[in-house]
């Protein structure tokens, strides 16, 4: 998982609050989140799928959901611009990689029957924060918020805010926290993040592997009725 960065965490929660007398965003920016989310969440809970198929049908999901290209560019902010276009195209290759891993693995632990729409607000006529939560079958219920844009009626998300240890973190702001400090500390190197990014995909899908393996030896070891 993540390291939080409590800085950024409490930017994120004040920026929220700020905007919560915001006007309600449109119905379609809830649709959007409440069709798409629902998706995502049941190719998760589908049993029919192993592992590998249920990764593959989920990225084809968050490639259509999500703007991949767009998070890519925020969280590395100004270096964007310094990147050369073969550094560029490899970096968003690693990134795709690795935001992939990281919404699967966090929205894995989200497991419900479905994603509610619980109300949405605008940051902008064209930007919107759209509020959800996941009952449980274990009575808990899970929020989830979605920042979703409308491009001349196009709509992708470009963060996600999830229940991260007890704390509400947008995803992409605490990727930004984390590569631009090592941006910095590497004068802009290219080379050194997409080396760090891979190196963080790596962990995750052998930690997904760990918990699979965990998985299936407490349902072979659970007595028959």
């Amino acid at each position: 998982m993540m390291k939080l960065n409590l800085k950024y965490m409490a930017a994120s929660a004040l920026g929220a609050l700020a905007l919560a007398g915001a006007a309600t965003a449109d119905d379609a920016s809830e649709r959007y989140v409440a069709e798409n989310a629902n998706n995502v969440l049941q190719t998760l809970n589908d049993p029919a799928l192993d592992a590998d198929s249920r990764t593959a049908a989920f990225e084809r999901y968050m490639d259509q959901f999500t703007d991949l290209n767009a998070v890519s560019n925020f969280v590395i902010g100004r270096y964007a611009r310094t990147f050369t276009e073969a550094e560029l195209e490899e970096y968003r290759e690693a990134f795709r990689a690795y935001a992939l891993a990281v919404y699967e693995s966090e929205l894995d632990r989200y497991r419900g029957e479905r994603v509610e729409v619980t109300g949405s607000y605008d940051r902008t006529p064209r930007d919107s924060i759209v509020n959800t939560r996941i009952p449980r079958e274990d009575g808990q219920a899970m929020d989830v918020r979605w920042r979703v844009l409308n491009r001349d009626g196009e709509y992708q998300v470009v963060d996600v805010a999830l229940n991260i240890e007890g704390n509400l973190l947008w995803l992409a702001i605490e990727q930004r926290a984390q590569f631009l400090a090592l941006l910095d500390r590497t004068n802009g190197s290219a080379d050194a993040l997409i080396a760090k990014i891979r190196e963080m995909t790596s962990d995750l899908e052998s930690s997904r592997e760990v918990e699979s393996a965990f998985d299936a030896l407490e349902t072979s070891d659970a007595p028959s009725n």
